[in-house]
């Protein structure tokens, strides 16, 4: 039994994470600031499956703040996926707080995995640092060119791992998420609201023309990646695409939801988001070869999954048990 560090445990993916890891016999430490994002009531309710666990303690705080040191001691491996999320939203005066939870956060976690020598450190990246990538599916050697501050951050904070891999020996892995969907996904997140806006009988919003396409990546898919990258023998400095498998237009991702929702979708197109880019596709050969990594929900499947999530809440809210804070 291995003991985990997830940061941002109470998160989409964090949350999913921690409970697979929990349920397979591992302790987790999660930490979560439960900053004002989204509601804290969401991410409370992502945490009811782990408060069941002795196995699952929680640090609420920040963690540019919080003691490194103490967090990573105890720990085996560092899954680091907190962050501040959102394209459309880091435009604008809260970029500040991208740098502090994307990049201020990293390093400190990373200057404190200098002192605890073959502790693997997984980074969450996202495939915002490519762009408008010329080459689809896109490799991990074209050169990133992000469209929005919050691509930059994730950039900044990738680049970060790689540096201290290669000049401090740390043993660090960076996997760029494509898309990720799925029960528990954000509020501000296109199927989210697309599938909400289904359960209430509203038009749905799509920003641009639906043509855009996305390597939408279901978030079980996303947690065996995550967890692969904590075991598998890796290079240090290693970066990994981890995608669903080929990229969907918006548009048929609709028609697909209208199937299993049973009706026609009253669908309105409104103007394309600053940062918004036209197509992604992962080229995820090498976490095929090196993690061993193979996506295993189908888009119809996944997004089954979500819609009914969202039919059922809310779910009961735990009462928080954390050890700095109640």
């Amino acid at each position: 039994m291995a003991r985990a560090l997830v940061t941002g445990a109470a998160g989409f993916i964090g949350s999913h994470l921690t409970d697979a890891l929990l349920a397979d016999g591992h302790s987790v430490l999660g930490v979560d600031c439960f900053n004002d994002n989204y509601a804290s009531a969401d991410k409370r309710a992502n945490l009811v499956k782990a408060t069941d666990y002795d196995t699952f303690d929680l640090v609420i705080g920040d963690v540019v703040e919080l003691d490194a040191a103490r967090l990573i001691e105890p720990c085996d491996v560092v899954f680091h996926l907190a962050g501040e999320p959102g394209v459309r939203s880091s435009w604008g005066p809260r970029f500040d707080r991208y740098t502090h939870h994307n990049v201020a956060a990293t390093q400190r976690l990373l200057e404190a995995m200098v002192d605890f020598p073959g502790k693997r450190f997984v980074y969450a990246s996202s495939s915002s640092v490519y762009g408008d990538a010329l080459t689809l599916p896109t490799p991990e050697d074209v050169t990133p060119r992000p469209l929005s501050p919050y691509g930059v951050t994730k950039l900044a904070a990738e680049h970060l791992c790689v540096l201290y891999a290669e000049e401090q020996d740390v043993s660090t892995v960076a996997l760029r998420y494509f898309s990720v969907y799925g029960p528990r996904q954000r509020p501000d997140m296109a199927f989210r609201r697309f599938c909400e806006a289904i359960v209430d009988g509203n038009p749905i919003e799509v920003f641009g023309d639906g043509c855009q396409s996305r390597d939408f990546t279901f978030v079980g898919d996303i947690v065996a990646a995550t967890r692969a990258a904590g075991e598998a023998d890796t290079s240090p400095g290693r970066v990994f695409n981890i995608g669903g498998g080929g990229s969907v237009s918006v548009n048929r991702a609709l028609e697909a939801l209208a199937g299993i929702a049973g009706r026609p979708l009253d669908v309105r197109h409104s103007e394309r988001q600053e940062g918004d880019v036209a197509d992604t596709g992962a080229d995820t050969s090498r976490a095929r070869a090196e993690l061993g990594f193979a996506p295993q929900t189908a888009l119809q499947d996944g997004l089954a999954a979500e819609l009914e999530w969202v039919r059922e809440r809310p779910l009961p809210l735990p009462r928080v048990r954390s050890l700095t804070a109640s």
